[in-house]
């Protein structure tokens, strides 16, 4: 088998090296393509076959991966003079690891399945060094069959490698991680900048949290408890009470003159769901007016949610 690598940038160059690792001990070559000839000196010196163009790869390959910065780099990549459709054979899989657009890969799909090839979005999070370690989670979305035909060479760059639906769905899983972490971050940011402010010393705040709920157990694994289950009575703590505590924090960030705009949103929906007679109900409860503006509903079976915590903690 051929297996064909485009993009050797940061992330790209440690995921082509680990496929060569995986791959090419078992006999499957691999074939190599950058803007950047010289990006790829390190894989051809371990014996990648470097090809002059993305329809030169797909000419030879039986599976690509693409690592790139995003959509225009993907369509051009794609749909570019001696892109890979030029060349792309039926029975082909690609599986793009960039952060794409979820409607920048559906429209490539289709034009993919014209040609009897297999467009997978498959984004990646680990990062540099998980890239580097192969402690990388890959979520692709596509067709379940192909998916598991290639999940050995999957295998070879991360070592967390699943489905999570039709195409589209990785991207929108790629989108929801990033998301939430950069809101983290914005947050954290405002309640500590507000700490500091107030005289304590970062690093024994940073102590302090650790210990607490949040720190011990994050937010996001925290949604198994009241979110996913679509269940918050009885309550872990009180809606009631996260309004006086966040009416609290937002007083003192008036009091120094610091600017809680998050903190002030959280507030907002905390005094919403008092005023629907939420007050003793699990303070997660304002989850639902977010469901509820977006016109969704979020209801996990219980046994569906103890086998994914079962499957998560292996």
């Amino acid at each position: 088998m051929k297996a064909g690598f485009i993009g050797l940038g940061t992330m790209g160059a440690s995921m082509a090296a680990n496929l060569q690792k995986g791959v090419q001990g078992e006999g499957h070559v691999v074939l190599v393509h950058d803007i950047n000839r010289a990006a790829a000196e390190r894989h051809i010196a371990d014996g990648a076959h470097w090809m002059e163009s993305p329809a030169a790869l797909a000419a030879e390959a039986d599976v690509i991966f693409t690592s790139l910065p995003g959509p225009p780099e993907f369509e051009a990549v794609v749909y570019g003079d001696n892109g890979l459709l030029s060349t792309m054979r039926a029975g082909v899989a690609h599986f793009d690891l960039t952060t794409n657009s979820p409607t920048v890969m559906r429209k490539a799909h289709a034009e993919y399945a014209k040609q009897g090839a297999f467009l997978f979005d498959a984004p990646v999070s680990g990062g540099p060094r998980g890239a580097a370690s192969g402690k990388l989670a890959i979520w692709c979305g596509g067709d379940s069959q192909m998916f598991e035909r290639w999940k050995p060479f999957l295998d070879a760059i991360g070592d967390a490698a699943r489905l999570i639906g039709p195409i589209g769905a990785g991207s929108v899983a790629k989108l929801v991680h990033n998301c939430y972490g950069y809101i983290a971050t914005a947050a954290a940011a405002e309640v500590f900048s507000m700490g500091v402010k107030a005289g304590i010393e970062p690093l024994a705040i940073w102590e302090a949290v650790r210990q607490g709920a949040i720190g011990r157990r994050g937010a996001f694994e925290s949604m198994a408890d009241q979110f996913l289950p679509n269940k918050y009575e009885p309550p872990a703590f009180a809606l009631r009470l996260a309004h006086k505590d966040v009416s609290l924090a937002t007083a003192l960030g008036r009091e120094l003159n610091v600017p809680m705009r998050l903190a002030n949103l959280a507030l907002a929906d905390l005094s919403e769901g008092l005023n629907r007679g939420w007050g003793n109900r699990d303070s997660r409860a304002i989850m639902l007016l977010q469901t509820e503006r977006a016109g969704v509903t979020v209801e996990v079976p219980p046994e569906r949610l103890a086998a994914a915590i079962r499957g998560g903690s292996g």
